[in-house]
């Protein structure tokens, strides 16, 4: 079992920090692109997709509740991933943190984690782009045929002209007094858009991390204005027809149905559990540390910065909306259109919210596809994964074999799986991820506390303990079917390293290496 647990030293990391050439990656990111990175993945699938899902099905109107529950959670996990990501400049995220400091076989479970996290949040928020897209153009009378607009099983049926998702919109119907059998119905196969969507971020993010994260922060600047735009439209309307707002906000929270997660108190951590993949981008900046050129002064700055701005944003956008449209109606793919569509005399509003969302949802594709390639070019260098999947292009510098092989892998489960499941296995991923983190900051304070750390994380160890515990306790209010399919992922992560990664770890190696001359020694 000890040789599980064999760590590997920050001096062997920190030297692989400092390695330069055509076969390592470019150190060409400042503040800003970290800033813009972090909240490139964090506004998006959480303003545009999930907040309506999660205030229609767990919450109502204390999703507001959920946003601040959520972001406690993430600012202890912020700090401790800010001190890491400042102290061990080199990609990978928490995977390197947890072989720092727990151990290989830690360091295998939670990259074999992230994985999960990243790739099924990139195919997550591609289908909500879909769904998105997809409202647009047929707002302009272009249509898709609904078997080929949404994931394979999908029951789809006509409502108000549009192609909706039956299990979105079935308490809409119901509230209108609408059978759902009354509407045409269609099956779907498979999400072309999502998945066009997906190969067209891959493509880019090949060319070069730079030229990545320069469209990002222009798409982020446009992303920010649009939410801005929906808080003032919507805020204005407020002021004005308060009584509406009032009526949609009773009551704020919601009596519970009887069952764990059905409104009430436990409806709201719920909803924080589901909800807790919108805060995943300042998890994917720290994957981009190898590729600041100042990591030490500029990571904290990117994690914790974008972490600030994006919770403010996330509260006052689902307390607006569920105050203009009840929350029995946000359970479909456009929730925020929705609510601006309630404003009266705005209709250029749902045309911009729809272009803030198509251009938005596509910069957290690319900062989670960006994420994901990262942490295999990490597992890849140390020897769990093959060679090919660190493999560096000698023109643009980025690890382009692992890049287009996740890209196609998320293509096909962006296309294939229902939106709601990915989303909570994302967000057990992540809970997963933070709580490592947190445990790795702790573990190291104690073992290394002479290291010289530009970022300290105050109030070690009650930081780190909080986001343990808020974290644990985020996962328990999943379902149990997202925690079946979370182990079953992890034992087939299992199974592949103990027949490929413990044999072809270089850290093992040394390790055996190490053993075999200090045996040798002691014989003569």
């Amino acid at each position: 079992m000890a040789n599980l647990l064999v760590k590997k030293t920050l001096e062997m990391i920190q030297l692989e920090s400092a390695e330069h050439g055509e076969h390592t990656l470019r150190r060409v990111l400042g503040p800003v692109n970290l800033l813009t990175l972090g909240i490139g993945a964090i506004i998006g699938a959480g303003i545009f997709v999930l907040t309506g899902a999660a205030a229609a099905k767990y919450a109502g109107p204390a999703i507001v509740l959920s946003f601040v529950l959520a972001g406690t959670a993430c600012t202890f996990a912020g700090l401790c991933y800010a001190e890491f990501a400042s102290l061990i400049p080199i990609a990978g995220s928490a995977y390197t943190y947890a072989y720092a400091t727990l151990g290989e076989l830690f360091a295998w479970i939670i990259g074999w984690d992230l994985i999960l996290e990243y790739a099924f949040g990139a195919a997550t928020v591609a289908s909500g782009w879909s769904g998105y897209v997809l409202s647009f153009l047929q707002d302009f009378g272009i249509r898709i045929p609904p078997k080929f607009t949404s994931a394979h099983g999908e029951v789809l049926v006509n409502y108000n002209g549009h192609w909706e998702h039956l299990s979105r919109i079935k308490d809409t119907l119901a509230s209108q007094h609408i059978d759902p059998g009354s509407l045409a119905h269609t099956g779907s196969y498979f999400d072309l858009v999502a998945f066009l969507a997906i190969m067209a971020v891959t493509l880019i993010l090949i060319v070069g991390i730079k030229e990545s994260a320069n469209l990002n922060s222009a798409i982020v600047i446009i992303k920010i204005s649009i939410v801005l735009v929906f808080i003032a439209v919507v805020g204005f309307y407020a002021l004005r027809h308060p009584s509406i707002f009032w009526a949609n906000w009773h009551p704020f929270i919601p009596p519970n149905l009887g069952t764990f997660g059905a409104y009430g108190w436990s409806g709201i951590a719920r909803g924080a559990g589901v909800i807790f993949f919108a805060y995943i981008g300042f998890d994917a900046v720290s994957t981009a540390a190898q590729e600041a050129k100042n990591p030490k002064r500029d990571m904290p700055i990117g994690i914790l910065g974008s972490l600030i701005i994006c919770t403010v944003l996330y509260i006052l956008v689902s307390l607006l909306l569920t105050g203009v449209v009840s929350y029995t109606a946000l359970n479909v793919s456009d929730p925020v259109a929705i609510g601006i569509d309630a404003v009266p005399g705005v209709r250029w509003g749902s045309f911009l919210v729809k272009m803030g969302a198509i251009f938005g949802l596509g910069t957290v594709m690319l900062v989670m596809l960006l994420g994901q390639s990262r942490v295999f070019y990490s597992m890849s260098r140390d020897g769990l994964l093959p060679r090919w999947a660190g493999a560096i292009h000698p023109r643009f510098r980025t690890p382009w074999i692992s890049t287009g092989l996740v890209g196609c892998c998320v293509a096909i489960f962006a296309a294939l799986i229902p939106i709601g499941i990915l989303g909570e296995l994302v967000s057990i991923g992540t809970l997963l991820a933070f709580v490592i983190v947190c445990a790795g900051v702790w573990v190291l304070r104690v073992r290394r506390p002479d290291l010289p750390r530009a970022f300290k994380t105050p109030f070690v160890p009650l930081v780190p303990i909080l986001g343990i515990i808020v974290s644990l306790g985020l996962m328990a209010s999943l379902p149990g079917s997202t925690w079946l399919r979370l182990i079953i992922w992890l034992i087939a992560g299992m199974v592949l390293y103990f027949t490929y990664g413990k044999k072809h770890s270089r850290v093992q190696l040394a390790a055996q290496a190490a053993a075999d001359a200090a045996n040798v020694a002691s014989a003569r």
